[in-house]
C-alpha cells in the first residue's frame, strides 16, 4: 500500500526537519523518515554535546585571565556536573521533545530506513522489517548528514576507536587521548578532553599546520593556545599502522618518522563521509562521489531529477548545521513553487566557527581562495588585544583580525577573527559580505566604544592606509 505526500524526506537532523517545515508552511503534505534520533548528529553528538563540554572550562579561563578575578578560580571544573550539563543538552538522547516539534509542525515521522526505490518513491523498512511505501507528489529530499571517516591506516579497522560519538557521549575522561586529525573536530575535542581532567592529550596532524581550511594565522594561534593547556601538537606527523593491546588495552599510533604515540583511547577525526550508499540511488542512475556526497546544482537540485534535492552534509556543499538549514529552507519554499534564489551563500559567505578558546570565527573566502579565484586582493589584519574591548578581556586575550577585500569592488569578500567568544563578531561580516556593503558606505557603521567590535574600525583604517600608500 502507497500513501502519497508532496514532500517525502529522508532524515530528521536539522536540514530535513527545516525542508519539512518551510514545505508545511507553504501548505504542503509533509513526511520524514528517520531510523536513528530525530534531531540528528548536531543535537546529540556534534553542535550541541561538544559546545557543553567546552563552556564551563572557557568560562574558568575567562575569569583566570582577569587579575581581580583569578583568585576567586581556587578549583577545578566539577567534570560529573559538565558531563550532566552535557546529558542535559542532548536530553539524555532522547528525542521525545523533537518528536513533538514535529508534531506541532504538521509533519508526519516514519521510523525506520528509506530508500529510494524509483521516481518520486521511497520504500520504509521498519525495524520490525515491515515496509511501507510513499509517493512524494512533488519532490523527495535527501537529508541524511555525514558520519566520522575512517582513513585507510593499516590496523586502523581492526581496533577499537572512537568517533565524534564516542568522545561527546563519553561517561568518563580517559587518562591519555590520542587524536587523530587536526581539524574542527580534532582541536575542538582534544581542549575540552584536556581541560576535563585528562593527563595527556595529542594531536596528530598530517599537514604542517591545523584547521588547514582557514587562514594561517589561525591554526597558528590555536596550536599555541593548545599548547599552553598542556596538549602536545604533532605537526606533518603521518600515521603509518595502529594497534591495541588486546581489547582495551593501551593504543599506539606509529608514525612514518618511526616514533610510537600511546593512548588509552584513539579519536579519529580526519574528515566525514555521507551515508549515501544504500540510499537505492543507482536504482535511479544516480552515482554518489567521493566521501558519498552527491553532487547538487545550485538549486540543490540532482541534476536530471528535478525531483530529487539533496540538502545538508549530504551533498558535501558545506558540512555544517547552519548551511543545511539554509538549503532546506530554499528547497522547501522551492518544493512549493515559489521561486528562490540559488544558493549563494554555499559559494561566497559561509560563516564557521571553531569553538576553541581562543574561538576562529571565519566568513567567506580566505586570502588564498581569494587570490586563486582571481580577485584584486587586499588583506588587512589587526590585533584583537589591541583594541579596547580585547584589552579589558584581561591578561593573555589574545586573538588577530583579517579582512580579504576585492579592491575592483570595493567589497568584503572575507574575514577571519580568532578570540575569546570572536563568533559573536561574525553575523556582521556576513552580512557585509552577502550584502556587498561597499567600504565606503562601511565608514558609517560606528562600533561602540569600548567593545571588541571597534575592530571593524581599525581594520578600516588598515585599508585606507594601505589605499594611501600604494
Amino acid at each position: 500500500m502507497t500513501t502519497a505526500y508532496d514532500v517525502v524526506i529522508i532524515g530528521a537532523g536539522p536540514a530535513g526537519e527545516n525542508a519539512g517545515d518551510y514545505a508545511r508552511q507553504r501548505g504542503l503534505s509533509a513526511a520524514i523518515v528517520e531510523a536513528e534520533l530525530v534531531g540528528g548528529e548536531c543535537s546529540y553528538w556534534g553542535c550541541m554535546p561538544s559546545k557543553a563540554l567546552l563552556r564551563p572550562t572557557e568560562v574558568l579561563a575567562a575569569a583566570r585571565r582577569v587579575p581581580a578575578a583569578a583568585p576567586a578560580v581556587t578549583g577545578a571544573v566539577d567534570v560529573e556536573a559538565a558531563l550532566r550539563s552535557r546529558d542535559a543538552f542532548t536530553s539524555g538522547w532522547d528525542d521525545e521533545g523533537q518528536v513533538s516539534w514535529l508534531e506541532s509542525a504538521g509533519i508526519d515521522l516514519i521510523r525506520g530506513r528509506g530508500r529510494v526505490v524509483g521516481e518520486r518513491l521511497v520504500e520504509i523498512t521498519a525495524e520490525d522489517g515491515s515496509i511501507t511505501t510513499l509517493e512524494a507528489n512533488r519532490g523527495v529530499v535527501i537529508a541524511v548528514g555525514s558520519r566520522a571517516a575512517t582513513p585507510p591506516i593499516p590496523g586502523l579497522a581492526d581496533v577499537t576507536t572512537w568517533d565524534n560519538r564516542d568522545a561527546t557521549a563519553a561517561k568518563q575522561i580517559p587518562t591519555r587521548l590520542l587524536v587523530l586529525g587536526g581539524g574542527v573536530i580534532g582541536v575542538e575535542l582534544a581542549q575540552a578532553i584536556r581541560r576535563l581532567g585528562a593527563e595527556q592529550v595529542t594531536v596528530i596532524e598530517a599537514e604542517d599546520r591545523l584547521l588547514v581550511t582557514e587562514e594561517g594565522f589561525a591554526g597558528a594561534e590555536v596550536a599555541e593556545a593548545l599548547a599552553a593547556d598542556g596538549i602536545q601538537v604533532e605537526l606533518s606527523a603521518r600515521a603509518e599502522k595502529v594497534h591495541r593491546d588486546g581489547t582495551d588495552g593501551p593504543v599506539t599510533v606509529s608514525l612514518q618518522d618511526g616514533r610510537e604515540l600511546r593512548g588509552d583511547e584513539l579519536l579519529v577525526a580526519v574528515g566525514r563521509r555521507a551515508p549515501t550508499d544504500d540510499l537505492g540511488l543507482e536504482s535511479i542512475g544516480v552515482e554518489s562521489g567521493r566521501g558519498g556526497f552527491v553532487t547538487v546544482d545550485d538549486h540543490l537540485r540532482v541534476p536530471g531529477h528535478d525531483w530529487l534535492y539533496v540538502v545538508g552534509d549530504a551533498n558535501g556543499r558545506s558540512l555544517l548545521t547552519h548551511q543545511g538549514k539554509y538549503q532546506a529552507r530554499l528547497v522547501g519554499d522551492a518544493l512549493a513553487g515559489v521561486e528562490v534564489d540559488p544558493a549563494w551563500a554555499d559559494i561566497h559567505a559561509v560563516p564557521r566557527v571553531v569553538f576553541t578558546d581562543p574561538q576562529v570565527a571565519a566568513v567567506g573566502l580566505t586570502e588564498a581562495q581569494a587570490r586563486d579565484a582571481g580577485h584584486d586582493v587586499l588583506a588587512v589584519q589587526f590585533s584583537m588585544a589591541h583594541t579596547a574591548g580585547g584589552a579589558l578581556a584581561g591578561k593573555g586575550a589574545q586573538g588577530t583580525a583579517q579582512l580579504v577585500i576585492d579592491q575592483q569592488r570595493q567589497i568584503i569578500i572575507g574575514a577571519t577573527f580568532v578570540g575569546a567568544g570572536a563568533g559573536e563578531l561574525l553575523q556582521a561580516a556576513t552580512i557585509a559580505i552577502v550584502g556587498e556593503v561597499p567600504l565606503s558606505r562601511l565608514w558609517h557603521a560606528v562600533p561602540s566604544f569600548p567593545t571588541v567590535s571597534e575592530v571593524w574600525l581599525r581594520l578600516l583604517e588598515q585599508v585606507r592606509a594601505a589605499e594611501l600608500d600604494r
